[in-house]
């Protein structure tokens, strides 16, 4: 029950902004906009308020903004002249459609902002407290421990974890003597580095250096920062996210990233519910994360998406004349059966996963 109501708090309130940001640019140009939906499919409630029809569909997975006069082949009532979609400027009727993408990046640096404005810019503790030891690994045959704090490593004081990484790689393999701080006891012991591979995040190998097998600590501490700070911080959070989501992208395509990993809204509806329960900071980090994905995905150039729509008005603007209707419409039942054939794949991946074969 938690997953399920976090699922419809986060992806509810997420497709609320993207249809948002293409209902408030339509009626920014005057553009009559007939119908505001989230969900698709049969009306479940609603409201008419004014010219527009507010509602909630059956289907919650994404929503609609109904504008009239949506395509160029529409009739247009005189009565109506000038509010028709398919009547304005190029460059208006491109605004409206890339708002919606726009909407969901501009909401996740919102949401980083509040995150560091309330909480703080996270910050890692200072010292050389060890997090995790790797099994079968040098330094857990030596007998270190996670939580070890390293006093020294062969007579040199280390007060912070580069330093430590600093002597291991300098010493080329050769043994070291690390003083360890275990609790209230001092302890000695000696330990071998081995050549290991380095590898990234992708689980690309990056290259080769001596390692005794520990990684640091991972304990944050919250440092307070002005409002400024973290509105800079939220888009630096943004962008850094921008960037790995399509650098993802490229690594599924090139085949280092499985496209198994690939998640649908059963993995989306239990990680929101893990992350409601880890409190309500870590669920605005995961809503401000997927903002971004949807963003990102919205903008690619696949005709049904608004990055197809968008690359439409382009490919209007080069030529000085809009795609016929008969090829948009082509184009976007490929872009139908491409969207529909990946949502039956991610189903799939969440499935196996629930079976345990992901």
């Amino acid at each position: 029950m938690n997953s399920i109501i976090s699922f419809v708090i986060v992806l509810g309130l997420l497709i609320f902004v993207h249809e948002f940001g293409h209902f408030i640019f339509a009626k920014l140009f005057g553009v009559k906009v007939l119908r505001f939906s989230l969900g698709f499919g049969p009306k479940l409630f609603g409201k008419q308020v004014g010219e527009t029809e507010y509602l909630v569909s059956a289907f919650p997975l994404g929503g609609y903004v109904k504008m009239y006069g949506e395509n160029p082949g529409d009739e247009v009532e005189p009565a109506e002249a000038g509010r028709a979609f398919s009547d304005k400027p190029l460059w208006q009727r491109f605004c409206i459609v890339a708002a919606g993408p726009i909407f969901n990046l501009l909401f996740a640096v919102l949401l980083f902002f509040l995150i560091y404005a309330i909480a703080g810019l996270p910050q890692p503790i200072p010292g050389t407290r060890i997090g995790q030891v790797a099994p079968d690994s040098p330094a857990a045959t030596a007998g270190i421990v996670a939580g070890d704090e390293i006093l020294s490593i062969n007579g040199k004081p280390t007060t912070e974890w580069e330093q430590i990484s600093e002597i291991v790689r300098e010493g080329s393999g050769a043994p070291v003597t690390l003083v360890l701080k275990r609790g209230n006891e001092t302890i000695t012991t000696t330990g071998t580095p081995t050549r290991q591979e380095v590898k990234n995040i992708f689980g690309e190998k990056v290259g080769e250096r001596y390692l005794l097998g520990i990684t640091r600590s991972e304990e944050l501490v919250f440092e307070k920062v002005s409002l400024f700070t973290a509105l800079g911080a939220g888009l630096g959070q943004t962008w850094n996210l921008i960037y790995l989501t399509l650098l993802s992208l490229v690594k599924i395509i090139q085949k280092v990233v499985p496209a198994s990993e690939l998640g649908g809204p059963i993995l989306i509806a239990q990680l929101a519910g893990q992350q409601m329960e880890a409190g309500w900071m870590n669920l605005l980090y995961f809503m401000g994360l997927l903002s971004v994905n949807l963003g990102i995905l919205n903008l690619f150039p696949i005709p049904i998406l608004d990055g197809g729509h968008l690359l439409f008005f382009t490919v209007e603007g080069i030529m000085r004349r809009p795609l016929s209707m008969k090829t948009r419409e082509m184009l976007q039942q490929v872009g139908l059966v491409l969207l529909v054939s990946l949502m039956f794949f991610v189903f799939y991946n969440d499935i196996m996963r629930l079976m345990g074969r992901g």
